[in-house]
């Protein structure tokens, strides 16, 4: 049985630290998000999605992007979650971020190692021993210096050194059409918002039920 993950970051891998973020800045920290979810069951995800569609009472046919939610918003969208996650043991949901103040001059050269690094960290432990998973993310393709891709370096990772027979599917995907990346858009908001702008009132409601783990902290 294939399980989906929807993956997604917010945040940047800009190094400008000497400025204000969204004031020629870049941001201070960078969250990648996740949930891990029985394919059987996206419709659950899909479902939190319209609700929040029909709360804000936007176009269906637009993407609502996370940036756009309102605090009340994001606590609405966290309790759904909470309680989706709650009744659903099956479905996870993880995220890991990193303060990038902290990172090494010599790690900040290659940014997209620090990238796959963290999916490693955060992504592996949760798929290891599921059959099949489908990777579903934003079209783009993350390379290491090696010219290996993503999913080729979390692959050999897992069969080598977890001992692990899951078999990784890349599917890049558009946001604008697949809604599960909508819902890991606002999900990655939230957490990277709890680290970024000191938001903690929607992280609160979902810190019991999910995996966040920080690095370079």
């Amino acid at each position: 049985m294939a399980s989906n993950v929807y993956l997604d970051e917010s945040g940047d891998l800009g190094w400008v630290l000497d400025k204000p973020f969204r004031n020629g800045g870049s941001s201070r920290y960078l969250t990648i998000a996740f949930v891990v979810c029985p394919a059987e069951k996206k419709h659950l995800l899909q479902r939190i999605v319209v609700d929040m569609y029909r709360r804000k009472r936007f176009d269906p046919k637009q993407e609502l992007k996370g940036n756009n939610l309102t605090v009340p918003d994001k606590c609405f969208f966290a309790e759904k979650v909470r309680k989706l996650v709650s009744m659903n043991p099956d479905i996870s949901v993880g995220a890991i971020t990193v303060n990038k103040s902290k990172v090494r001059q010599h790690i900040r050269e290659d940014s997209n190692k620090l990238y796959n690094y963290m999916i490693r960290l955060a992504v592996l432990p949760a798929i290891n021993g599921h059959e099949l998973v489908n990777l579903i993310r934003d079209n783009k393709t993350v390379k290491v210096k090696s010219g290996n891709s993503l999913i080729d370096y979390l692959q050999t990772v897992l069969w080598f050194d977890y001992d692990s027979h899951t078999k990784i599917k890349d599917i890049p995907s558009d946001s604008k059409r697949v809604k599960n990346l909508i819902f890991i858009d606002w999900m990655n908001n939230l957490i990277w918002g709890r680290y970024e702008d000191n938001n903690t009132q929607p992280y609160d409601i979902l810190k019991n039920v999910i995996t966040s783990r920080k690095l370079f902290f």
